[in-house]
C-alpha cells in the first residue's frame, strides 16, 4: 500500500478523512482514495494525496485521470477558497434546487436502479451532472501541471458518506 500525505481539511470544522484503499489498484499506476464525508455538500482537496501517489509512483511525464465512482459527487479543478465554495453551492442550489419535486425521487414512477433505503436526491444527480465525474491533470517533472491556485477537488453533493475516488497514471513512456 502506498504511504499517501493526508490531504489537509477542506474546513476547520470536522473535515473529510481521505485514506488510500490497500488491494487490487496497488499496481504503482492506480490508486484508490476513501472520502468520508461530513456534510450535505462540501469540497475536499484531493491535491496532496495525488502530489504522494506521484511521488510514489516514479512517473516524471504523463496525465493523470481521476474519477469518482459515485453518481451524486464530482471531481473539478478549481481554486481551494471556503468563500468561493459557498458561493459555488449557492450557485448548484439555484439551477438545480432540493426543495424542487424530482421524478427520479418519486417511488411510484421509478423502476430503474432503485433500492429499499433510496435516498431523496434528484438534485444531487442534476448537480452533479452540471459538474462532471472526472477530470485529467497533465504530468510535468513529476508533478501535476497546475495553476497558482487550481487544486484537485472532489465535490460532495449528498453526503455525509463514504466514497471512493480512482486515479490512474498514464506515461509517455519517457520516465
Amino acid at each position: 500500500m502506498h504511504t499517501l500525505a493526508r490531504t489537509p481539511p477542506s474546513s476547520p470544522f470536522d473535515p473529510a478523512t481521505v485514506t488510500a484503499v490497500p488491494g487490487r489498484d496497488d499496481d504503482g499506476r492506480h490508486l484508490r482514495l476513501r472520502i468520508e464525508t461530513r456534510r450535505v455538500a462540501e469540497v475536499v482537496d484531493l491535491t496532496a494525496s495525488l502530489e504522494s501517489f506521484l511521488l510514489l509512483s516514479g512517473v516524471r511525464h504523463g496525465v493523470l485521470a481521476i474519477h469518482t465512482l459515485h453518481t451524486t459527487t464530482a471531481i473539478v479543478v478549481n481554486e481551494q477558497e471556503p468563500l468561493l465554495h459557498g458561493d459555488f453551492f449557492r450557485q448548484l442550489d439555484r439551477l438545480a434546487p432540493p426543495t424542487l419535486a424530482y421524478d427520479h425521487d418519486d417511488p411510484t414512477r421509478r423502476v430503474v436502479n432503485r433500492t429499499e433505503a433510496e435516498r431523496t436526491n434528484g438534485h444531487a444527480h442534476c448537480q452533479a451532472m452540471l459538474l462532471g465525474s472526472s477530470a485529467s491533470v497533465p504530468v510535468v517533472g513529476g508533478r501535476l501541471m497546475l495553476g497558482r491556485w487550481q487544486r484537485v477537488l472532489f465535490v460532495e453533493l449528498d453526503g455525509p458518506q463514504e466514497r471512493q475516488v480512482c486515479a490512474a497514471l498514464i506515461s509517455s513512456g519517457r520516465d
